[in-house]
C-alpha cells in the first residue's frame, strides 16, 4: 500500500509501529464483539449481564479512533475535499498539500494538548467511573493519549517532510506523496490488500 512517509528508519518505525497497533485494536474489537454477544445472549435466554461491557465499549471506540488515525494519515486515508484542487497549477497544489499537512499536524498537537490536560485533571481528582466497574479514569485515558502521541509523531514527520520537500522545490514528489488519492491508486490499494489476502501475507 502506497504512503505518504519517506523511505527512512524513522519512517519504518513510525509505520511498523501503527500497524501493530491497529492489528492490536482490530483483535481488541473482536474480542468485544464476542462478549457483546455473550452479554445479549446472557440476558435474553438465562437473566445475567456481564457488568462493565458498555463501560468498556466506549473505552474501546475511544482508543480505537486515537489509534486509527495516525493510520490513516499513513495510508492517506483521510477524506479530503479535493474537487477544485486538480484545477490549481502544480506549484499551488503544492502549496495546498503543504498547508493540509500543517494544518493536520496542528489539529493532532490540539489533540495531544487536551487529552494530556484531562488526564492530569484525572489524576489530581483522582477520578473515577461513575459505574459498577468504578474504573480509574487514568487508565483508559493514559492508553487514549498514546493514541494521540502516536498520530502527533506522525504528523509532525509528515508536515516537516512536506516542508522540506517545498522548500527543495519538489512540487511533483510533494503533491504525489501529500495529495489524495486519485481513482487509480484506490483502485491499486485495494488490489494490493486482495492480493496479500490471497497470498496470506499481511496486509
Amino acid at each position: 500500500m502506497k504512503t505518504l512517509l519517506s523511505p527512512g528508519m524513522t519512517s519504518q518505525w513510525l509505520a511498523r509501529v501503527t500497524d501493530w497497533t491497529v492489528i492490536v485494536c482490530g483483535w481488541w474489537l473482536i474480542a468485544l464483539s464476542v462478549i457483546t454477544c455473550i452479554e445479549m445472549f446472557g440476558r435474553k435466554l438465562f437473566s445475567f449481564s456481564l457488568q462493565g461491557v458498555d463501560e468498556i465499549g466506549s473505552y474501546t471506540y475511544g482508543i480505537v479512533g486515537a489509534f486509527g488515525f495516525a493510520y490513516a494519515l499513513i495510508t492517506r486515508s483521510h477524506v479530503r475535499v479535493d474537487f477544485l484542487l486538480s484545477r490549481f497549477s502544480l506549484k499551488m497544489r503544492a502549496l495546498l498539500n503543504l498547508l493540509a499537512m500543517l494544518s493536520l499536524m496542528a489539529f493532532s498537537l490540539l489533540c495531544l494538548w487536551r487529552g494530556a490536560h484531562v488526564l492530569m485533571e484525572s489524576v489530581e481528582l483522582g477520578a473515577t467511573a461513575a459505574t459498577p466497574l468504578a474504573t480509574p479514569m487514568w487508565i483508559p485515558q493514559s492508553i487514549w493519549l498514546l493514541g494521540y502521541v502516536m498520530f502527533a509523531l506522525v504528523a509532525i514527520w509528515a508536515a516537516a517532510d512536506a516542508l522540506s520537500l517545498f522548500l527543495r522545490g519538489k512540487t511533483q514528489e510533494l503533491n504525489a506523496r501529500f495529495g489524495p488519492q486519485t481513482l487509480e491508486e484506490e483502485i491499486e490499494a485495494e488490489a494490493d490488500i486482495q492480493i496479500k489476502k490471497t497470498t496470506g501475507e499481511t496486509a
